[in-house]
């Protein structure tokens, strides 16, 4: 872990109790007078304090320094991402976090099962979990979108992962913003939506997963 997260760092004073309190105090057995970075995952300082205090109930801090120090990708992707399984999406959600994934809008496209419902609060802990790992400076974004019609109004730059002759490698320069569909893949309908030069797809003759296929995206286009 490279930081912790706590929302209200840079404040003088921070009492942790909780969740926090038994990470330091349990797993990383802090002791008084050592030093710790946290962040909020918001300004891109990095935030040093001391161990005031600690005991079985409480951790206090006290602030020592303040130093901008941001980490972050050298380009940005949206990706658009037709929900699946969100079983499936928490565990590759991480790994889009740390490739420096932007923003992922999830969005209900024909073929998504409507019964899935996503758990904003639970996704936003693995993020924060996931940055304070990889020492991602800001939180990647999150939305939703009822489907890809009303994303393409939002964001008509948008290219789609598909099968294709036009290779994702040739035109990922250009691409900002990606939609990338369930199990299924996209109806007939929602292919019509977009340019033939606007679908690209991978050069290779295996089908992979949605989840595959998002981790894949986010490493061309990022690393």
């Amino acid at each position: 872990m490279l930081y912790l997260y706590h929302k209200e760092a840079g404040a003088s004073t921070l009492t942790l109790t909780g969740e926090e309190h038994r990470y330091l105090f349990k797993v990383r057995r802090h002791k008084a007078n050592e030093k710790l970075h946290l962040r909020n995952l918001e300004d891109g300082y990095l935030y040093t304090y001391e161990v005031a205090s600690i005991d079985k109930r409480s951790v206090v801090l006290s602030l020592l320094s303040k130093t901008l120090h941001e980490v972050k990708p050298t380009r940005s992707l949206h990706i658009g991402w037709c929900v699946i399984d969100p079983k499936s999406i928490e565990k590759v959600l991480p790994s889009l976090n740390e490739i420096g994934v932007e923003k992922v809008t999830f969005i209900y496209c024909q073929r998504s099962q409507k019964s899935f419902k996503l758990d904003f609060k639970r996704l936003h802990k693995i993020l924060i979990n996931s940055s304070q790992q990889s020492g991602r400076t800001e939180m990647m974004v999150l939305e939703i979108a009822d489907n890809i019609d009303s994303f393409l109004e939002k964001h008509p730059k948008s290219y789609m992962l598909n099968f294709s002759q036009t290779s994702l490698d040739t035109v990922r320069e250009n691409i900002e913003t990606l939609i990338i569909g369930c199990e299924g893949g996209f109806t007939d309908e929602e292919r019509a939506l977009f340019e033939e030069h606007k679908i690209v797809g991978f050069s290779t003759p295996l089908v992979l997963k949605s989840e595959s296929a998002a981790c894949a995206v986010a490493a061309k286009i990022l690393l």
